[in-house]
């Protein structure tokens, strides 16, 4: 029997497979105000480095995230990342190595490409790609959409 009638019998005879997964809602909406009131909130508890949630799933995490002061490094495995600044600015440094100290405490990048970030610029960071703030002019507020698509 050809592969195509073999597939056509499956796809017809198995159906259920398509129909069985939960569908999608049409569209996720988070009011600004929303955003707003929640990253008030978040400010008012630390205000180091806030986070408004907008939306999480098992496939992606989507914040606003507002920091004052530089951060250590980071990495994310699995997930790409992508960052979208709407206030301020600073200094990213992506790529390299993280460097931790003796004894622990945060690392930083060793070897990476630092650049000057500011309102309107993206930055799409790769998964196991180590990212750090180093210094922050005032604040800086960025959109952050980690995707964490599975590889098919």
């Amino acid at each position: 029997m050809s592969r195509v009638k073999i597939l056509t019998i499956a796809l017809f005879a198995f159906p259920t497979f398509a129909v069985a997964q939960e569908p999608m809602p049409p569209g996720l909406y988070t009011a600004g105000t929303d955003i707003a009131s929640a990253m008030a909130a978040a400010v008012a508890e630390r205000s180091s480095m806030a986070a408004s949630r907008i939306e999480v799933s098992d496939h992606y995490r989507i914040n606003l995230i507002r920091r004052t002061q530089a951060a250590g490094a980071i990495v994310h495995r699995p997930g790409t990342e992508l960052h979208y600044v709407t206030e301020g600015g600073g200094t990213l440094v992506t790529g390299g190595i993280v460097v931790r100290p003796a004894g622990g405490g945060q690392g930083n990048i060793q070897g990476g490409l630092a650049r000057q970030v500011t309102v309107g610029d993206a930055i799409l960071i790769p998964e196991g790609t180590p990212h750090q703030y180093t210094a922050v002019e005032g604040s800086i507020t960025y959109l952050e959409v980690r995707f964490n698509v599975p590889i098919e």
